[in-house]
Order: C-alpha cells, then sequence, then structure tokens
C-alpha cells in the first residue's frame, strides 16, 4: 500500500474506533437510566472527554491528507464524508452525557412505567441499533443498509411527536410522576435528534460510496 492508502485506512480505522466508544456511551447511558446506575452515568460523563479527543484528532488527520495528498474523486468523498460523520459522533457523544447527567442530578429511581407508556424504552433500543447498523453500513460500503435508516427514523421521529400528548395524559392522571414524565418528553427529545445524526450518516455514507448527495430533498429515503 502507498503512504496515501495507509492515512486512508488509518482514517477510516480511527472513525470506527470512535463509533465503538459512542455506540458504547449511548449503551452505557441507557443501561445507568433503567437501572439507575449514577455511577455507571458519572463514568459516561467522564468519558465524553475521550470521545472528543477522537473528534479533534481526526478533523487533524483529516486536515494533513488534504495539506499533502491532495484527494481527488472516491478518495475527496471519503475525507469529506469522514469530517461530517466525525462531528455527527461527537454530538450523539454528547446526547448521551446529558442523559446521564439527568440521572446524576435526580436523587431518586425513575417510575418505569413513564418509559413503557411514552414508548421511550423501545426508541432508546432502536436509536442504539440505528447507530449500530449505520457503522456497519460505513465497514461494508453497505449502501442498502444506510438507505434503510431513513424509514427508521421516522419511527423515532411518530415517538417523538406522539411524547408530549402521552406525557401529559399521564401527569393527568398522576401529578405525582411530572418530575419523571418531564425527564422523559427531554430524553425522548434528545433520542430524536440521535436518529437525526444517524440520518446524516447514511447520506454521508451514500454520498462517499454512491457520489449522491441526498441533503435537502423532500424525501431522501424516496429520491435515490
Amino acid at each position: 500500500m502507498t503512504q496515501f492508502e495507509n492515512e486512508i485506512q488509518a482514517v477510516k480505522v480511527e472513525l470506527v474506533s470512535m463509533w465503538h466508544l459512542v455506540e458504547s456511551q449511548l449503551q452505557k447511558s441507557r443501561n445507568a437510566l433503567f437501572n439507575f446506575d449514577r455511577d455507571l452515568a458519572r463514568e459516561v460523563v467522564l468519558k465524553e472527554k475521550r470521545v472528543n479527543a477522537f473528534e479533534l484528532k481526526l478533523d487533524r488527520d483529516c486536515e494533513d491528507i488534504f495539506a499533502l495528498f491532495c484527494p481527488v474523486a472516491v478518495d475527496l468523498r471519503f475525507i469529506l464524508a469522514v469530517l461530517k460523520i466525525n462531528n455527527n459522533l461527537e454530538r450523539i457523544g454528547d446526547i448521551a452525557e446529558g442523559i446521564c447527567k439527568y440521572i446524576i442530578e435526580t436523587d431518586r429511581d425513575f417510575d418505569k412505567s413513564v418509559f413503557v407508556k411514552t414508548e421511550m424504552a423501545h426508541m432508546f433500543d432502536d436509536s442504539i441499533k440505528i447507530l449500530a447498523d449505520t457503522r456497519i453500513s460505513f465497514e461494508k460500503d453497505d449502501t442498502i443498509l444506510a438507505r434503510s435508516i431513513f424509514k427508521r427514523d421516522e419511527v423515532l421521529d411518530t415517538i417523538n411527536s406522539n411524547a408530549m400528548a402521552r406525557v401529559s395524559e399521564i401527569i393527568k392522571e398522576d401529578i405525582s410522576l411530572m418530575n419523571d414524565a418531564l425527564y422523559t418528553l427531554s430524553i425522548i427529545r434528545k433520542l430524536e435528534r440521535v436518529g437525526d445524526q444517524a440520518k446524516n450518516i447514511a447520506e454521508e455514507i451514500i454520498f462517499y460510496v454512491e457520489a449522491k448527495v441526498l441533503k435537502h430533498t423532500e424525501d431522501a429515503s424516496v429520491k435515490i
């Protein structure tokens, strides 16, 4: 392999490592929430610094490749995609950290019935799986899998759209659940953004592999 090919491969390996870390952060935030494990939540908050360090290093490595090799065609698209995916992953890391801060600042366990009634539990599991599948799509250059993310994100959007009404019903039925319901609503909003970031990543994978730009289309899952 040439030096350029080695540099490209190194960036890919590093991005996948960051991906695994962010997946772990999101999974741990779920476990901390459902088990009310404040120590695990603190671990996630502390590890967010590693996610930020990954982002900064990947940015520098991509800048170096631009400066030294002036990539073109598919290599250029790859580096541009890495820069954007890097930012998307960092934002998901922030979301995991934000969820864990809710756990740390709360002095008692959440009522799990609220998680079920709002479908937040289902939403959390879907978000984790979607993030993992974007990574697999990237590793395998699998644009079919990338395209599946668009429809799956719509499920998260629907749960988010219904969340306010369901939270209102929960509070009306039992005012003592108000704090739990409002925390759950905030978590649902954050998980909806995980879906948005995953959709952005899927668009970047398709751009890199197929040279198709899907941003700002009315329906990216159809207009391809």
